[in-house]
């Protein structure tokens, strides 16, 4: 998900994306500590996403 899709999502889709992507990054922690993951990047590409989206739903609130 880039910035452009993130700007042109809504508060409450925002507010539900954030919501998956959080459930989604503690799926794939438990799953890294149990046994490694493939690609463990994707753990921290996921957070930047919920950084992402969490930046731009303050802003869009504000």
């Amino acid at each position: 998900m880039n910035k452009a899709d993130i700007k042109n999502l809504s508060v409450a889709d925002l507010q539900n994306q954030l919501a998956a992507l959080k459930a989604d990054y503690n799926k794939m922690k438990l799953a890294h500590k149990i046994s490694p993951i493939e690609n463990p990047i994707q753990i921290r590409d996921l957070r930047k996403t919920i950084a992402r989206v969490q930046t731009e739903l303050t802003a869009k609130q504000q």
